[in-house]
């Protein structure tokens, strides 16, 4: 690991803990973070004591949202690089063949039957499902060997169908207030999330990261072309596959509990190509350490604003990501021309 690296990765890592001790200091109510630890840890060695409301806003509120917003900013980074590592295209995203559009429609499926609190794991469980089954349509509808072009053609169209679908039931919904919960869900946002929201998207978080682990040296081969990484022994067949199910069981985890945030697995990983030599191993972990950074600068950003605006996460990275998208077009007509 060279220098430079070492570097990049030690002051993002600085970056996402320093940010994450900030999150737990910013709120609508100042919180004195060291004493409500300390009462919070003085009460779990305690057999009868009662938790005080600094403890209660710290340990409730405060951890469980800047826990969230690390673990899934990170994924949305990780899956970003990987994918735009396999497509070889700088303007994919972890959307792209489908994997937000089918785990949104898999948790609104179930937010629409009242099957999202029937169990701690239902909505979680619908949205991994709902992005394995639009990945697995995505793949089919391109066919075994298609090129890369087919691939994002076909993740375009079960994104629209999905989205669609999505729209077929905030149509359909029995009630105004049904309409509303579903909405502000996909808006996005780490807030108002405990815990047990926390544990319950771990899992699935920590499965796809372990798969994604050992696919940075094919994604280096892919730079040189599909020809030239299968004659140096890479299955693009299983690779996609593994691509697949790792990027369906940690985005599909996240979006269950966040909702849609968009932008931050298209921005983070573009942003840091250049500072790795445009390397898709180097770029994953930094990708990673990248996506924690943002969302939870975003989220602090947030609960910057006056008190009763409730301005959800993923509109904010909407807004700041949208423009730099355009601006990336407008950058590559130029060259183009």
């Amino acid at each position: 690991m060279q220098e430079n690296e070492k570097l990049l990765i030690l002051s993002l890592g600085a970056a996402v803990i320093f940010l994450f001790f900030v999150s737990l200091f910013i709120g609508s109510n100042p919180v004195p973070v060291f004493q409500a630890a300390r009462e919070a840890f003085s009460l779990s060695l305690s057999a009868d004591g009662k938790p005080s409301i600094i403890a209660i806003i710290l340990t409730e509120i405060r951890l469980p949202r800047a826990l969230i917003g690390a673990f899934a900013g990170a994924t949305l980074g990780l899956c970003g690089a990987v994918m735009q590592g396999l497509l070889r295209n700088p303007l994919a995203s972890p959307g792209l063949i489908g994997s937000s559009s089918g785990a949104a429609l898999g948790a609104v499926i179930l937010l629409y039957f009242g099957l999202g609190y029937d169990h701690i794991y239902a909505l979680p469980l619908g949205g991994i499902l709902g992005a394995l089954g639009a990945t697995v349509v995505v793949y089919f509808l391109a066919g075994r060997g298609a090129g890369t072009l087919t691939l994002i053609l076909a993740g375009v169209a079960i994104n629209s169908l999905s989205l669609a679908l999505i729209s077929l039931l905030l149509n359909l919904a029995p009630s105004p207030f049904a309409v509303k919960e579903i909405v502000l869900w996909m808006m996005g946002s780490i807030a108002n999330r405990s815990m047990n929201d926390f544990l319950i998207m771990l899992p699935g978080v920590l499965v796809g990261w372990i798969i994604l682990a050992g696919t940075g040296r094919a994604l280096d081969a892919l730079t040189l072309g599909e020809e030239t990484a299968h004659t140096m022994g890479i299955d693009l067949v299983r690779l996609r596959w593994r691509i697949f199910l790792a990027v369906a069981l940690a985005l599909g985890s996240v979006v269950s509990i966040t909702g849609s945030i968009g932008f931050i697995g298209l921005v983070v990983p573009h942003l840091l190509r250049p500072l790795v030599g445009y390397q898709p191993r180097k770029l994953l972990l930094l990708s990673a350490l990248g996506g924690a950074a943002l969302l939870l600068t975003a989220d602090i950003c947030v609960r910057l604003f006056p008190a009763g605006s409730d301005i959800k996460v993923g509109v904010l990275t909407s807004l700041v990501g949208a423009p730099f998208f355009l601006y990336l077009i407008i950058k590559g007509r130029k060259y183009e021309s």
